[in-house]
């Protein structure tokens, strides 16, 4: 069946348009939720980025309005890619990317409308916010997962109890202008070179690219930490957010104990 998808009008003009959008019926889970999908496809040579995208990018934004029958949803976004364009490092997809959805309905046996807009930034020669608009019923779905999806959720990172993360500490040092943080993962390697991604589950607060090295089974990354007006701030280790990408598999590993 079509699916409906709308797109808006870029932040500069380009044709063909660099970046599509489409909704993925999915499947349905035997609790009653069901597992859709958002399908960006980009042009040759065009990047998007990740929730975290790194010192350069522009991170993705959902807004929902006009959605129908949405109890709760949650966002699994499948491993990132990690890019260094003239030395600048960026965290993102290139060619494709299926973000997968688990919706659990406020009505069940009723219709599910995803209406909704995603604001991200994609790049090429040059980068630019853009918009794009979704709308589609889903229908009825059986139970076998849609191989794309079943695969985005299949290279999604593994949680810290998957990943065998024996501890995670994270020290806090004031700066002049803002704070440091250092982390300490032991946990073996996610393979090759890895790279660290640490947020600090506040959107005022910036964290830089970490500098990351491996002793043994402990992983240290340092980052600073700076409050997007120039004031003090505190630090919830709860809510920080490490993420380790290597070449085998990613980890995510949800807060931090007093280092």
């Amino acid at each position: 069946m079509a699916l409906s998808a709308l797109m808006a009008m870029p932040a500069y003009a380009s044709d063909p348009a660099p970046v599509s959008v489409e909704v993925l019926q999915g499947w349905e889970l035997s609790d009653g939720r069901r597992v859709a999908a958002i399908k960006l496809s980009l042009e040759d040579g065009w990047k998007t980025y990740w929730r975290a995208p790194g010192d350069s990018g522009i991170p993705p934004l959902f807004s929902w309005k006009g959605a129908r029958n949405i109890g709760q949803m949650q966002i699994t976004w499948p491993q990132p890619k990690v890019i260094f364009d003239g030395g600048v490092r960026s965290i993102g997809y290139k060619e494709q990317l299926v973000i997968p959805l688990h919706i659990a309905p406020k009505r069940d046996g009723q219709p599910i409308r995803l209406k909704g807009r995603m604001d991200i930034g994609i790049c090429s020669d040059i980068c630019a916010p853009y918009t794009l608009k979704f709308d589609a019923k889903l229908e009825e779905a059986g139970t076998f997962p849609t191989p794309e999806i079943a695969s985005a959720l299949a290279s999604a990172p593994f949680s810290a109890s998957e990943a065998g993360v024996k501890s995670a500490t994270c020290r806090l040092t004031p700066t002049d202008d803002g704070m440091q943080i250092e982390a300490r993962v032991t946990v073996p390697s996610a393979g090759g070179r890895e790279e660290t991604v640490i947020e600090a589950g506040q959107d005022t607060i910036w964290v830089s690219e970490p500098v990351t090295t491996r002793k043994g089974d402990q992983l240290i990354a340092v980052s600073q930490m700076f409050h997007s007006s120039g004031t003090a701030f505190s630090v919830n280790r709860s809510a920080v957010r490490i993420t380790i990408l290597g070449s085998n598999h990613a980890i995510d590993i949800r807060g931090c104990s007093a280092g």
